[in-house]
């Protein structure tokens, strides 16, 4: 019996004794937890993990960069085959171009029913009343002619309510409604997004350089023509409208094309060239949050100077960006 006893307490022993199973290792990490589609990582409390981690302390620098934007051609101006004394707007995006010839039917027939039809409607309910007050129409002639008359009134205004939406589309994505339906042939607008924070340093009639991947030896000074009317909310960004002339035809409406103007001196932030990480084209950088939690940004960068580089939304100043480590936070950040 005593013999069992032994045995038993034997069998325990080792079984208390049996090591426990280890968290699963990531690229020698202890596995975070990911949320928020990876842009959100947090390690368990772990020093040794955490440690390999560096992060600094943005702050404001003195710097002078240059602004470098992806753009694209967004509209070119033709003649019009069919109309002389009118040009055609080519838009490289469908809804744009349902929008601007939307605008040119609204006001074509704001044109016809103010100077057309108001006006002989006009005319007859006139004429009538007048009829009317000699005896020679009736009262129910009359009445028909100022029902007339104030139909005409009501298709006034639902064209001009119709064209307000017209506008304001156009707009949105940049465009002057006016400048457009005034614009001649041989023009092209190349369209890029700024952000807020630097509008004020960019103005109106001021000068960018444009390239485009189809003319990769060339370079082509445009004139900023205007600003949009709207900031995105997400990104904090602005559309901005660059004129060129088109006399040769040469740029067409989606060529793709680069941008880059003077836009910043004095106090900027930056950040390490080793803190961006890059993926489908979008640049971020990680932000500690807390002694275990990092969160991914998305950043609009400038130029680079030296091994450093300029950073002009996403961040700000006090946020604590991972230096060495980035990339294993985009393995994990990104599913790599």
């Amino acid at each position: 019996m005593k013999s069992t006893f032994y045995i038993i307490a034997a069998l325990a022993i080792l079984s208390a004794c049996k090591e426990k199973p280890k968290a699963p290792v990531v690229m020698g990490f202890i596995r975070p937890e990911i949320r928020d589609n990876g842009r959100v990582i947090s390690f368990p409390d772990d020093s040794t993990t955490l440690a390999f981690f560096q992060t600094e302390t943005l702050g404001m620098d003195t710097l002078s960069a240059n602004y470098n934007a992806p753009a694209h051609v967004a509209a070119t101006v033709v003649p019009s085959t069919e109309n002389a004394g009118h040009n055609l707007v080519l838009f490289d995006d469908e809804d744009l171009t349902a929008s601007y010839t939307g605008l040119i039917q609204h006001q074509i027939a704001i044109n016809q029913i103010s100077n057309v039809n108001i006006r002989q409607k006009q005319i007859d309910y006139d004429r009538l009343k007048d009829l009317s007050e000699h005896g020679a129409a009736t009262g129910k002639d009359v009445l028909d002619a100022q029902t007339a008359l104030a139909m005409e009134h009501t298709n006034l205004q639902n064209e001009k309510t119709g064209i307000i939406e017209q506008e304001a589309k156009l707009k949105e994505a940049g465009f002057d409604p006016q400048t457009l339906l005034n614009a001649k042939a041989g023009q092209v607008w190349v369209t890029c997004d700024v952000p807020e924070s630097q509008l004020n340093k960019l103005k109106v009639g001021g000068t960018a350089i444009v390239h485009f991947s189809s003319f990769p030896d060339e370079s082509f000074p445009g004139r900023i023509e205007s600003f949009g009317d709207v900031v995105d909310d997400v990104t904090r960004m602005v559309k901005m409208r660059i004129s060129l002339p088109n006399s040769q035809n040469r740029f067409k409406a989606g060529m793709f094309a680069s941008v880059s103007f003077g836009m910043s001196e004095g106090k900027l932030l930056s950040i390490p060239q080793a803190s961006i990480v890059t993926v489908q084209g979008k640049n971020y950088a990680f932000v500690q949050d807390s002694v275990n939690v990092f969160e991914r940004r998305e950043i609009v960068s400038g130029q680079q100077i030296g091994d450093r580089v300029v950073i002009f939304s996403g961040l700000q100043s006090g946020d604590k960006v991972v230096n060495k480590g980035a990339m294993q936070l985009k393995g994990l950040s990104f599913g790599y």
